[in-house]
């Protein structure tokens, strides 16, 4: 019996276990705030709603339009993945990015201005998205190295920055009579990431392309980077301590400069992966920052902040966030969807304090445990 219970306490101890289960609590948790504030707003529709919210595409009743829409939700996934493989590669280095989306941002402009206004093949314009979010993140990295300025701070500046410099740059290349560019489709169609054989999986949906696998795949060579090189090595070790890394010969300056670039790089090469598969046009008159670069911070913590774990995470999150559309417009408004999405997205975030809560737990457990075998061995 000792040992089963050993073995337990061994079992949720272990970080993954851990990562999962306070995953899961969120998860539930958030279903069950938005629930309360269905049967407040309407208890009549309350059940059928958040059961539309999870299922998603499985709302419909045919394979066909759920395999269709399925992969749009994947497609949505795609970015949403590459902007929390930002987040965390700069927490991972000891840097919180919340600049991810503004880096995505430019990149968006980067690659659809390329596209349109250049003519630029679908790989020249996702490296050129890459190289602005790289520039962006530079400068909060040289900002960060040189100065000491908070990467927050200057994150938050750059993002509207670059809001309002996307904007004025993309309406030389938007629609006469709309405030969104022109589609890349019928402007460039050799700008459209390809999709040799995915479109003919999801029913035929053109906007399944390869930069779904793609992102995939880097945020496997982000878990490679950071957890098998010596340049990962650095690199976290100049986030936890930039003294003790000068002191080891490291350069600390150019490693700060160099995490926060990177991070750039893969949220603004995110924003390519997204619109260069044509499924939407930029507006020129919008006001506000994406919220896919803040949807990625959750998803990164979700994650638990590894990079294998943050494709489940950006999947769940976006499942969520387009179930949402399958919510009953005649019994709620509009908004009721977001709300019970950011309720989810939110709690998201507390997943390392869950963690925190369940080691203390376990802490108090085993002292119990000892205490009581001490006083029993006594007794013999």
């Amino acid at each position: 019996m000792e040992k089963k219970a050993n073995k337990g306490g061994g079992l949720l101890r272990n970080n993954v276990v851990q990562s999962l289960l306070a995953s899961i609590l969120c998860i539930l948790l958030g279903l069950f705030v938005g629930y309360i504030a269905l049967l407040i707003v309407n208890a009549s529709g309350a059940w059928g709603a958040i059961v539309a919210v999870v299922k998603n595409y499985l709302y419909y009743p045919s394979t066909a339009a759920q395999l269709k829409y399925l992969g749009s939700t994947l497609v949505k996934t795609s970015p949403l993945l590459m902007c929390s493989l930002s987040v965390l590669f700069a927490y991972k280095a000891g840097f919180f990015n919340i600049g991810a989306a503004g880096q995505y941002v430019g990149g968006a402009g980067a690659s659809l201005y390329f596209a349109i206004a250049l003519g630029m093949p679908w790989y020249i314009c996702i490296l050129a998205a890459a190289v602005v979010g790289a520039l962006m993140g530079a400068i909060s990295g040289a900002l960060k190295a040189y100065r000491n300025v908070n990467e927050v701070i200057s994150g938050i500046m750059l993002n509207w920055i670059g809001l309002y410099t996307v904007n004025m740059l993309l309406t030389t290349v938007k629609e006469p009579t709309s405030p969104y560019t022109t589609a890349v489709s019928k402007a460039n169609s050799g700008a459209i990431i390809p999709n040799p054989g995915l479109s003919a999986l999801f029913s035929n949906n053109s906007y399944v392309t390869i930069a779904i696998p793609l992102a995939v795949i880097v945020a496997i060579v982000i878990w490679v980077l950071l957890e098998k090189t010596k340049f990962g090595y650095e690199l976290k070790a100049t986030g936890m301590n930039k003294e003790a890394a000068k002191y080891c010969g490291m350069r600390e300056k150019r490693n700060t400069i160099l995490t926060l670039a990177i991070a750039g790089g893969l949220a603004g090469m995110g924003a390519a992966f997204y619109y260069l598969t044509g499924i939407e046009q930029w507006s020129c008159s919008q006001t506000s920052v994406p919220s896919m670069g803040f949807n990625g911070i959750a998803a990164a913590f979700l994650g638990g902040l590894h990079p294998i774990g943050a494709i489940f995470s950006s999947y769940f999150i976006q499942h969520i966030t387009s179930g949402g559309a399958y919510v009953d417009k005649t019994l709620y408004c509009s908004q009721i969807s977001d709300f019970i999405s950011s309720m989810i997205i939110y709690l998201c975030g507390f997943v390392f304090i869950f963690k925190l809560a369940m080691n203390r737990w376990l802490d108090k457990r085993d002292e119990k445990k000892a205490a009581k075998t001490h006083q029993e061995g006594g007794e013999a």
